[in-house]
């Protein structure tokens, strides 16, 4: 995944201490930066890498929510500024693609 900005403003994100096993995250399509692959957050708290997390991801245009799942590939910070997440999408269906590629073109305009 390349670098990005990510939208500070949610970093309420809620996450898991490391080591600790992750059933779901729901983020607001606000607090992620949306890639080809994957998507990059900002957590309250660190999430070990390889861990595997189910998403919910809140779409600001639709009243339904993108739900995937992904795997952790980095997590850098500290519990002062938050920790950057990297995930990478595990098994997109096509329109889980869609719906994931829609959001992000929402956020360019």
């Amino acid at each position: 995944m390349s670098a990005g900005r990510l939208d500070r403003r949610s970093s309420s994100s809620s996450a898991a201490e490391p080591n600790q096993a992750v059933s779901t995250l729901s983020l607001p399509a606000g607090a992620v930066t949306i890639r080809k692959n994957g998507i990059e957050f900002l957590s309250t708290r660190p999430l070990a890498p390889w861990t595997e997390v189910n998403l919910s991801i809140e779409s600001p245009s639709e009243k339904r929510r993108v739900t995937c799942s992904g795997v952790v590939v980095a997590c850098d910070g500290n519990r002062h500024s938050g920790y950057q997440v990297s995930l990478l999408f595990l098994g997109l269906t096509p329109q889980t693609q869609q719906r994931l590629e829609s959001l992000a073109l929402s956020h360019l305009g």
